[in-house]
C-alpha cells in the first residue's frame, strides 16, 4: 500500500484545507469532546488550541490514528478584564468537575495573564493579550498559530490568523524572534520521531 503524501493538500485553496482541518479534529475523540463540553461552560471568547488541533491534522496527513501523539487538550479563554490568578483559578476548578474523568488533561488558562508570567520568567516584556485571535497569533510557528470552537450554532469556527498554507506544506517553521530556540529545537526532534514524513526545521 502507498503512504499518504503529507504534502498533498499543499497548494489547496483555503477553503480544502480549513474542511481537511475541521474533519480531522473532529474525527479525534478527545478533541470532539473537548469542545462540545467547552462549548456548554460559558468560557469567554475560548477556542482549542495547539497540539489538539495541529497534531490531528498530521495524522491524517500521514495516515496515523487521530489520537496518536497527542499527550493534552489546551483549552484557552481570553478574558483582559480579569488578569487575577483567582479569576483564572474559577475557570480552572469548573473545569475540573467538567472533564473530571477524562483520559488526558485538559488545561484552561487565561491568555491575557500570560505576558505577566511570560514577562517574569524569560525576562522578555510581552504586549498585553485582549482576544484569543492575538494570542494564536504569538505562537511559536504559523502552522501552531491555529485554534477551533464551536459558535453559538454548534458549528466549527476556526482561528487561523497566518492562514493555514503552512500547516499543509509539509513543513513546520519557527516564527524569528518568537519561537525559543532550545524549547523549539526539543520538541522538533520529539515530532520528528513521531512523524517522520513531515520537516520540523530547527530554530
Amino acid at each position: 500500500m502507498t503512504a499518504p503524501d503529507p504534502k498533498r493538500l499543499s497548494g489547496a485553496d483555503f477553503g480544502a484545507q480549513r474542511a481537511f482541518l475541521v474533519e480531522a479534529v473532529l474525527a479525534e475523540p478527545g478533541a470532539r469532546a473537548v469542545l462540545s463540553r467547552a462549548a456548554a461552560m460559558g468560557l469567554p471568547d475560548w477556542a482549542l488550541m495547539a497540539g489538539a488541533i495541529y497534531k490531528p491534522v498530521w495524522n491524517a496527513l500521514t495516515g496515523r490514528d487521530p489520537a496518536f501523539g497527542i499527550n493534552d487538550y489546551d483549552l484557552a479563554y481570553c478574558d483582559p478584564d480579569d488578569l487575577s490568578w483567582e479569576g483564572e483559578d474559577v475557570w480552572i476548578k469548573r473545569g475540573a468537575t467538567v472533564f473530571a474523568g477524562f483520559p488526558r488533561e485538559v488545561e484552561i488558562r487565561n491568555q491575557a495573564r500570560v505576558p505577566i508570567w511570560f514577562s517574569k520568567k524569560f525576562g522578555v516584556e510581552r504586549a498585553p493579550i485582549r482576544t484569543t485571535e492575538e494570542a494564536v497569533s504569538q505562537f511559536a510557528s504559523k502552522s501552531h498559530a491555529i485554534a477551533l470552537r464551536l459558535d453559538a450554532g454548534g458549528q466549527p469556527e476556526l482561528i487561523a490568523p497566518y492562514g493555514l498554507a503552512e500547516l499543509f506544506s509539509g513543513t513546520i517553521r519557527p516564527l524569528p524572534g518568537i519561537a525559543d530556540p532550545a524549547g523549539w529545537n526539543r520538541k522538533c526532534a520529539e515530532n520528528r520521531a513521531n512523524w517522520p514524513e513531515i520537516v520540523f526545521e530547527n530554530a
